[in-house]
């Protein structure tokens, strides 16, 4: 068989080929075709909670708190009262890496003072 004839049979059978099934051509794979995309639901905001108030929250609420067990909210709760958050750390009640994960959720709110049980002084009975 010559190289001529050899061409010449490759030449039909590839034309066979696309002739025979013209919509082939027309239509290109499901996997070509850019993937469509959803709109992007608007997820809602995560719901904006109050910090836990390190000096009056329960054993349960602290434990809730990321890092925070059973062993952590009760040395918490031994350390009591706490002037600043940071105290966590001062006093060596939890670690960094545990604080690092709760500072922007806890707080340490100061009780409100007691007023006063001693009278006012009276400046008009001194005149």
């Amino acid at each position: 068989m010559s190289i001529r004839n050899a061409l010449a049979s490759l030449v039909i059978l590839f034309s066979m080929l696309f002739v025979s099934s013209p919509s082939a051509l027309a239509q290109t794979p499901a996997k070509d075709k850019p993937a469509e995309t959803k709109p992007a639901e608007a997820k809602p905001a995560p719901a904006k909670t109050e910090p836990v108030d390190i000096n009056s929250a329960t054993e349960d609420q602290l434990k809730a708190l990321p890092g925070v067990g059973d062993a952590y909210a009760k040395k918490i709760i031994d350390g009591r009262p706490y002037a600043k958050k940071d105290q966590l750390l001062s006093k060596k009640i939890v670690p960094k890496a545990t604080y690092t994960k709760i500072k922007n959720l806890v707080v340490a709110k100061q009780a409100p003072k007691a007023a006063s049980t001693t009278p006012a002084k009276d400046t008009a009975a001194k005149k």
